[in-house]
């Protein structure tokens, strides 16, 4: 049996559909809300807290695959502690727990942040780790610690590859996440920016992972990234796709300290959580590249969608709920 965790969330549904397509038989564990529309006789969900230990240590029972994919994606610096407890106490828990119940093998969803993404001088390869100089964010530091637990798991025998993911695009919750950028320019969001970086398709990294979990692959880390475009692109062909206006103003990185403070102010008011943060706006403006070479000379029969594709499917997805709804 495979375990996933985080299976309500994008990448961990796009996952199990997978595994359910291949004939696998899959336990989803999610802390909230259930995973609609999985009636499979294959899959089993189980509400489980990857901070409960004693819990994890049932949803392991029997398990021989695992893909650790629960993580707390968020730059809104009050969310530090929430943003540790998750992304390294918890890694660190379900580390413990695959080595306990002798996991044959764990695949665990890291991100590009823990390399450290403000690098605008030369492509981001996997020898480069998160430092206070390279990266600006919480988010960055707690996964670059997540994966250090998983590097402690493999020390003391884990069999595990890690995977560290771009912007991963895919039709979800689009109140939330990347997804919420389909949101924003469907809804008439004016602003661009020349800003670039890397965009995967959902699938395609749930694919990658299969691949990698299936091969004799260990010890390794993984760049995944099909393309690295600006966020003007983005935009642009996501307008162009739901037929809206296009984006037509640039952010400068005056308007940029202007919004994310004002953010920051409306956020203590509201209690929710900035639209833009400082971190993310120094993020939108950088010029970034990834070199995604590695995965591709470890699995050369693996391919990337072209990331048109990936807005138009996208798209075509969000347009089909909002007409259904």
């Amino acid at each position: 049996m495979i375990l996933v965790t985080g299976a309500a969330g994008l990448l961990g549904r796009e996952l199990v559909r997978q595994l359910l397509a291949q004939g696998k038989t899959v336990r989803a564990i999610y802390n909230r809300s259930p995973l609609p529309g999985f009636n499979s006789p294959l899959v089993q969900q189980v509400q489980c807290d990857i901070l409960d230990v004693e819990g994890l240590a049932i949803a392991m029972e029997g398990i021989t695959e695992l893909y650790h994919c629960a993580a707390i994606v968020s730059f809104a610096p009050k969310r530090k502690r929430d943003l540790y407890k998750i992304n390294i106490e918890g890694t660190a828990n379900v580390v413990n727990a695959a080595l306990d119940a002798g996991i044959r093998k764990m695949v665990h969803v890291s991100s590009v942040a823990a390399l450290g993404r403000i690098r605008e001088d030369t492509p981001i390869d996997e020898t480069m780790n998160w430092t206070p100089e390279t990266s600006n964010s919480i988010y960055g530091q707690s996964k670059y610690l997540g994966e250090l637990e998983v590097w402690r798991g493999i020390g003391e025998g884990l069999d595990a590859v890690i995977v560290n993911p771009v912007v991963i695009l895919g039709a979800g919750d689009w109140s939330s996440g990347s997804a919420k950028l389909f949101k924003n320019v469907h809804d008439g969001f004016p602003w661009y920016s020349e800003g670039t970086t890397g965009f995967v398709d959902v699938r395609d990294v749930a694919t990658a992972m299969i691949q990698l979990m299936e091969s004799d692959i260990s010890r390794q880390r993984f760049i995944l990234s099909a393309e690295t475009r600006s966020y003007r692109y983005l935009f642009e062909n996501i307008a162009k796709a739901f037929g809206k206006k296009r984006p037509h103003k640039k952010v400068t990185p005056f308007l940029a300290s202007v919004v994310w403070w004002l953010e920051a102010v409306k956020s203590r008011f509201t209690g929710s959580d900035p639209l833009v943060t400082r971190e993310t706006s120094i993020t939108a403006l950088a010029k970034v590249d990834f070199d995604n070479s590695k995965l591709k000379k470890f699995l050369p029969g693996f391919s990337y969608r072209q990331l048109q594709d990936t807005i138009d499917h996208t798209c075509r997805a969000f347009q089909h709920d909002l007409n259904n709804n």
